[in-house]
């Protein structure tokens, strides 16, 4: 190419510099598989419409975000969508005659067609339109993005390979000075031509995209869309080098790899416009300059998008709104809540339950707590984010692992690890020397030299063990946390050192957490607080099975950690000058919740006072009748509906199902989402929400200075909102924010993702068998319902006073609806103000 006769713009550092701030904003992190929780991979678009968004991203990266229009005419034809809820969503969208070209697609079987969309192509397009691939049967993009899979792979691994690039250097640097770079390719100018070129790129990142941008002609109004496709080109390495920004943004400094990937995946543009074939064979000169004229029009191309989808927006609203209308029913009709409890009444009180259980908001409890109502009326439930409020890092018994156990939003502030009861961690003094044991043949096993020396060495002793863990069985799966302990693990509890060193700090964050609750009184002589967590086999996505308020882990060290601040003497002492009387008759109990099995375990129990065992002998009782009536209940989605009528034989066949190597859909986890109901358990109670709803409790005549509300739409409503546009993403566009078939995935990192196959981009999200039976979708993708009870100008403080609650609510990320406390009336929440919400018939 001959840049110099296409008079590139100037690209002052600056604007650079605020384009690249601007691109990389917009990618959103993913967490590794230890760690996996779900994320809304849209949040760096927020702050625009959700249609708008749609339309950017569908000429930058060329995805939807909605389903195709054939898939809509199955839910109409499945009386899963209202044609009268058509008219309002065109007239909301300000066009009502959209409302008829909504119906011709849902009359006809053809016509008209799910739209095309334009994307706007990166240089990689325009080669691999004009060059026939260096590899037979692959394009240029397919081999650069495998280059740059396996380059970031190397650079960033966590510990799977031995051998790799010099920690030290940058993405960028080690990229620029690898000569296997160019390697595979079939270069005009040779291999040695293009390495030379690309040795003459400046060495800071930064600098060098502004130099990259300036050959490529760019237009700088442009820049910022331009680099935004670069990275969606490479979509999954930039969400982790994005995770890897937050994590150390969260800790107060900041990680540059997302900017060195951009400017890797902009190297390979520039390198590949020398190889452009232009009209009549030519250079490329005129083939660039076309395709940058064709970037200095993205606003018209983004127009031109969301006029094609506006009619599939229109079906959009109109699905969720009829899913709505069963909900809007449902809650209206629902008895009054009773009168809020007066501080001090606590057990005394007639008619007080038996137990309270407080359960994770989480889905998959909304099953469980409805069977276990009906198992034991005098248990009463609450929802309450999974992480209990303990915003802490749990570091095993003589483990170097340290793990966070809160949202990802969050940082730890507290440390966690396990001591016996005289405050000693000496039951594990033997688990040291059985860890360090399992590093050295880790070691030894990575060498690639131990490639068939460790299979001679110890391939006969280990076959034992694979063959007994691929045989049908129902024991638990194996995990590391547990090596070593024996008959010691027993003796262990994890707490929390603050409870000794300061109680008045820890009382203070009891009464946050029971304030969240909205559990400062009336207490049940016996209090449950269950966590939630999954087990499963041979499953790199195991972690996103478990409690995604946790920092994909299970919730049952959150749980054990606040049962023994709440059961800490000194600490109640403390809590009675805060104005929370926890009385003597009360015992905090913690417990799991095993959602694979809907099996629940309770810990701690050598603890519980003599006068509360029978209690607790009761609770176990009604607990596993509860997970019998659950496991019916879920069994005909298992494909086990021919056992729903044998407890035991379903309980063997889910719990064969959860330890079985080669089951890829071993639960459903949270597909199926759709609502999230934040009020008194009474507006629920009645309700069958077939698993689909979070639910947390809250009573806004407790709640005088906004805090429990403001904290809960500012942190579980933004999960919520996480989790309910990930299983989203990984619907409508698996092949960008899925992460495809799980049969054939391969870990890379050893902790940091999959790759589908060999190589090639990093795969995040979910995979298709999370979301599909093989038959049907087991996920619709609807955006989140989420009702409020609570009054008016309450919810419209908080969302004044949040930027982040504003977004979400008022440009379409997710509908906003009140309940109002007295009458039950439903009202949704708009740009506008609040808009009345009439409930309609009741669908699925």
């Amino acid at each position: 190419m001959n840049a110099a006769t296409l008079e590139p713009p100037t690209a002052p550092g600056a604007a650079v510099a605020r384009a690249v701030d601007a691109a990389c904003a917009r990618v959103a992190p993913t967490w590794p598989l230890d760690r996996f929780i779900a994320v809304n991979p849209y949040w760096g678009w927020r702050g625009r419409p959700m249609p708008d968004a749609a339309a950017r991203l569908a000429t930058l990266a060329g995805t939807r975000l909605t389903m195709p229009r054939p898939w809509f005419r199955a839910e109409w034809a499945a009386g899963r969508l209202d044609e009268r809820h058509l008219d309002l969503a065109a007239a909301d969208l300000g066009d009502p005659g959209l409302a008829a070209g909504a119906r011709a697609v849902l009359a006809s079987a053809t016509e008209p067609a799910t739209p095309p969309l334009r994307r706007l192509p990166l240089v990689s397009d325009l080669v691999d339109g004009t060059r026939p691939g260096p590899v037979p049967g692959r394009t240029w993009t397919d081999l650069l993005v495998h280059q740059i899979g396996q380059h970031a792979a190397a650079h960033v691994d966590a510990g799977q390979a031995t051998w790799g690039p010099e920690p030290d250097r940058g993405l960028f640097a080690a990229w620029r000075g690898d000569p296997a770079v160019t390697h595979g390719f079939r270069w005009r100018r040779g291999a040695a031509g293009a390495r030379a070129v690309l040795a003459s790129l400046p060495a800071e990142p930064l600098d060098a995209i502004a130099v990259m941008l300036g050959d490529l002609c760019v237009p700088e109004p442009a820049h910022e869309a331009y680099l935004t496709a670069v990275l969606a080109s490479v979509n999954g390495w930039a969400a982790w080098c994005a995770f890897l920004r937050w994590e150390a943004r969260l800790a107060g400094g900041d990680d540059a790899t997302l900017v060195e990937l951009l400017a890797v995946r902009l190297g390979w543009e520039w390198l590949l416009v020398g190889e452009l074939d232009g009209e009549g064979g030519g250079d490329g000169d005129d083939a660039l300059a076309s395709w940058a004229a064709a970037w200095a029009r993205v606003d018209d191309v983004t127009a031109d998008n969301l006029a094609a989808q506006r009619v599939d927006w229109v079906l959009q609203a109109a699905v969720e709104r009829t899913y709505q209308d069963g909900l809007v029913a449902g809650l209206a009709a629902a008895p009054a809540v009773a009168p809020a409890p007066a501080a001090g009444d606590g057990v005394e009180r007639a008619g007080r339950p038996d137990v309270q259980a407080v359960f994770c908001i989480d889905v998959r409890s909304e099953v469980f707590r409805r069977a276990l109502e009906a198992e034991a009326p005098t248990v009463h439930t609450r929802g309450f984010a999974g992480f209990f409020g303990m915003p802490i890092a749990y570091t095993p018994a003589s483990s170097a692992l340290t793990r966070p156990q809160l949202p990802g939003l969050l940082a730890p502030a507290l440390a966690v690890t396990d001591v016996d009861d005289a405050g000693s961690d000496a039951p594990a003094s033997g688990r040291a020397a059985a860890l360090a044991e399992r590093r050295r043949w880790e070691g030894f096993r990575r060498l690639p030299s131990s490639m068939f020396s460790y299979v001679e060495t110890l391939g006969l002793p280990y076959a034992a063990k694979l063959v007994k863990e691929s045989l049908p069985h129902t024991h638990a799966p194996e995990r590391w946390e547990d090596e070593g302990l024996g008959a010691g693990a027993g003796a262990l509890r994890p707490r929390l050192a603050l409870v000794a060193e300061d109680p008045a700090a820890a009382a203070a964050l009891a009464a946050r957490v029971l304030t969240g609750m909205g559990l400062r009184a009336g207490f049940a002589p016996l209090v449950l607080l269950c966590g939630h967590g999954s087990r499963t086999a041979n499953n790199p996505h195991a972690a996103g099975l478990d409690c995604g308020a946790c920092g994909g882990q299970a919730g049952d060290v959150n749980a054990r950690v606040l049962a023994a601040v709440l059961n800490d003497a000194a600490v109640r002492a403390e809590l009675r000058s805060l104005g929370v009387d926890v009385p003597d008759t009360t015992w905090f109990v913690p417990g799991l919740h095993v959602t694979t099995t809907d099996t629940v375990e309770l810990f701690d129990t050598d603890l519980v006072p003599a006068a509360h065992r029978p209690l607790v002998e009761d609770l176990e009782r009604w607990l596993a009748a509860a997970g019998a009536r659950a496991r019916a209940e879920r069994a005909p989605s298992l494909g086990l509906g021919d056992l729903a009528s044998s407890p035991r034989d379903l309980e063997r066949a889910v719990l064969a199902r959860a330890t079985d190597w080669s089951q890829v859909r071993p639960e459903w986890g949270l597909a199926g989402n759709a609502a999230f109901v934040v009020a008194p358990r009474a507006r629920t109670r009645p309700l069958d929400l077939e698993g689909r709803a979070f639910l947390h409790d809250y009573d806004w005549r407790q709640d005088t200075d906004l805090g429990v509300l403001t904290l809960i739409l500012t942190a579980p409503m933004v999960v919520t909102n996480w989790i309910n546009l990930q299983y989203h993403a990984s619907t409508v566009d698996n092949g960008r924010y899925g992460s495809g078939n799980k049969v054939l995935h391969n870990v890379v990192g050893g902790r940091i993702g999959v790759f589908e196959g060999n190589g090639g981009d990093l795969r995040i999200g979910l995979p298709i068998q999370s979301l599909h039976d093989g038959e049907v979708l087991r996920h619709r993708p609807l955006r989140l319902s989420v009702f409020v009870e609570a009054p008016r100008d309450a919810i419209d403080t908080v969302i004044e006073g949040h930027e982040v609650v504003q977004h979400l609510a008022l440009n379409g990320w997710l509908h906003l609806l009140r309940i109002d406390p007295a009458t039950g009336a439903v009202e949704e929440r708009t740009p506008g103000g609040w808009r009345a919400r009439p409930a309609g018939p009741a669908v699925a």
